[in-house]
C-alpha cells in the first residue's frame, strides 16, 4: 500500500519563525520510506521553491491555497492536458485552478471604492509585507510574486467583516482565512488534494492519504484524506473551526513543526505495522 502525505507549511510544518527544525527527524523518516510530500500553502510557488530546496523535497506541490498545482517532471505522474488548464512552467506542469491576479486584484480595487478598508499584498511594498509577517525581506519579496490568490487585512469590526465577506460572494469569489484573509478564484486546497490524489492513483494504485494544518483554510484539504491531522496553534489550542468542521480528526500532540513530527511518527508507526 502506498502511502501519500500533504501538509500546510506556516504554523504546522513552520514554526513562527519560519524553522523547521523540530521536524527534521520525521521528514528525514518520509524521505528514506520514499513517501510523497506535497506541501499545499498559501505562499506563492517562488516562497515554496525555497522551503522545498532546504527540506529536500523534489514532490508536487499546492501554491496559493489551491490556485496552482505544480508537477515537477521527476514526480513522474502524467498530467493530461485535455482535462486539466495547463501551462508549462520551468521543469513544471501546472495546473491552474485559481482566479488570475489582475482579476482579484480588480476586485480588492472594486471593494475599497465602495468604502471597504481593504488592503492587499499589491498594495503594500516588500518592506510592509515583512512587517506585516515577520518575513525577511527578501522573503517578502517571494511572497509578493503571486498569481492566483490575494491575502489581505481588513480594519473593521467583526459586523462589518460579514458584510465584506457578503460582498466577496457577491462577485463570485471565494474567501479562506489562515494568517490573513485571503481572496481567491473558485479553488481552494480541498480541489487541488483530490486531483494530486487522482494523478497518484492512476500512477501508482491504491493509496493511503494524510495531511497535516492548523487553520480554517485547511479544512478542505484535511476533509479529502483517510487520515486528517490537526497541529496546535502556539497558544497551545486547536483552531476551534477546524475541531468543528472536520470529522474523524487527529490531534497532534504539540504545536507548529514539534507537533508535525510526532504526528508523522505515529502516523507511519501505526501505517507501516
Amino acid at each position: 500500500m502506498n502511502i501519500l502525505f500533504f501538509t500546510d507549511l506556516d504554523g504546522t510544518l513552520l514554526d513562527s519563525r519560519y524553522s523547521f527544525r523540530k521536524a527534521v527527524p520525521a521528514l528525514k523518516r518520509i524521505r528514506n520510506l520514499a513517501i510523497p510530500l506535497v506541501l499545499c500553502s498559501s505562499k506563492t510557488a517562488a516562497e515554496i521553491e525555497v522551503i522545498r530546496k532546504r527540506i529536500g523535497n523534489h514532490d508536487p506541490f499546492v501554491s496559493e491555497n489551491g490556485g496552482g498545482i505544480f508537477i515537477p517532471e521527476e514526480a513522474g505522474l502524467k498530467v493530461r492536458k485535455s482535462q486539466f488548464h495547463v501551462m508549462k512552467e520551468g521543469s513544471y506542469s501546472v495546473i491552474k485552478l485559481g482566479a488570475s491576479y489582475s482579476d482579484l486584484r480588480k476586485a480588492l480595487s472594486d471593494l475599497r471604492s465602495k468604502g471597504v478598508a481593504v488592503r492587499g499584498f499589491g498594495d503594500m511594498t516588500a518592506r510592509e509585507v515583512a512587517g506585516l509577517t515577520g518575513l525577511r525581506l527578501s522573503d517578502a519579496r517571494l511572497a509578493k510574486q503571486r498569481h492566483f490568490d490575494e491575502p489581505f487585512v481588513f480594519e473593521g469590526s467583526p459586523r462589518t467583516a460579514a458584510a465584506l465577506l457578503r460582498q466577496i460572494r457577491a462577485q463570485g469569489l471565494r474567501h479562506t482565512r489562515g494568517e490573513f484573509f485571503h481572496l481567491m478564484g473558485d479553488s481552494d486546497k480541498g480541489k487541488a488534494v483530490e486531483i494530486v490524489k487522482s494523478l497518484y492513483l492512476k500512477g501508482h494504485g491504491a493509496l493511503i492519504t494524510a495531511a497535516l494544518g492548523d487553520s480554517p483554510n485547511d479544512i478542505e484539504m484535511l476533509l479529502q484524506v483517510d487520515y486528517p491531522v490537526v497541529v496546535k496553534k502556539e497558544n497551545g489550542r486547536y483552531h476551534p473551526e477546524v475541531v468543528k468542521r472536520v470529522p474523524g480528526l487527529i490531534r497532534a500532540r504539540g504545536a507548529g513543526p514539534e507537533g508535525w513530527n510526532r504526528a508523522v511518527n505515529e502516523l507511519l508507526e501505526a501505517l507501516l505495522l
